[in-house]
């Protein structure tokens, strides 16, 4: 299974990859580095067992008959469908060459939950991939225990996964919308405008909160 993965290493990326998200790196097309832009490869390894914690995160359909990364555990689109391994791997995110170490950790996790639990897990799958959507789900959970001592990282990596669903993260929200995006889709995100702006012409509440002070510039911000 190769050198265990470096904790204090995943650890920084992942509060850099944090930072970044706060700090608003979360644009239209941030993350992809413009949209259309392709993501960097991930091995097929990591690249299924990430697509398993996310599909535990945000489940969806299986996307062919022999899907196992996705459990399929109900239907429409789920974060797999959304992007997620695509945000994940993108170059604006020091996260791209942490993933090995990542899927690693939650290799680890998922054989030492197996073996307490006599799963025989199959040969040929990564063993997060091979336990069911159940007990996947059941793991997930003890990753977000207050005990346990890597949960700074499950939590970084499903802030990343529900990106991907929730904001289409990967691309212009504009040009993502258009070509219904999974994620917004399924959340019945409105289209923008002509001008790929976003404009609503009732108040959320039904009526103003405050009259619109009168030095208030064109823009809407306060004189």
């Amino acid at each position: 299974m190769g050198a265990p993965p470096d904790r204090r290493a995943v650890l920084k990326g992942l509060a850099a990859a944090a930072a970044t998200l706060a700090a608003g790196g979360v644009t239209a097309g941030a993350l992809a580095g413009g949209a259309g832009a392709a993501p960097a490869a991930v091995d097929p390894i990591t690249a299924q067992t990430l697509e398993a914690f996310a599909d535990t995160i945000i489940p969806g359909e299986r996307r062919h008959a022999g899907d196992r990364a996705v459990a399929g555990a109900v239907s429409g689109p789920g974060a797999v469908q959304a992007g997620a391994l695509d945000v994940l791997a993108s170059p604006e995110l020091p996260l791209r060459p942490l993933l090995p170490a990542i899927a690693a950790l939650l290799t680890t996790r998922a054989t030492a939950y197996a073996a307490t639990h006599l799963i025989l897990l199959p040969p040929l799958q990564p063993p997060f991939v091979g336990l069911s959507f159940a007990h996947r789900t059941k793991l997930v959970g003890k990753l977000y225990g207050p005990e346990d001592v890597d949960r700074a990282i499950w939590q970084v990596l499903a802030l990343v996964v529900c990106l991907a669903f929730d904001t289409a993260a990967n691309d212009d929200t504009a040009e993502a919308v258009r070509a219904g995006h999974p994620g917004l889709t399924w959340l019945g995100f409105p289209a923008a405008g002509a001008d790929g702006a976003w404009r609503f012409g009732a108040y959320s509440y039904g009526r103003a909160l405050a009259p619109l002070h009168p030095s208030t510039t064109a823009s809407g911000s306060p004189a």
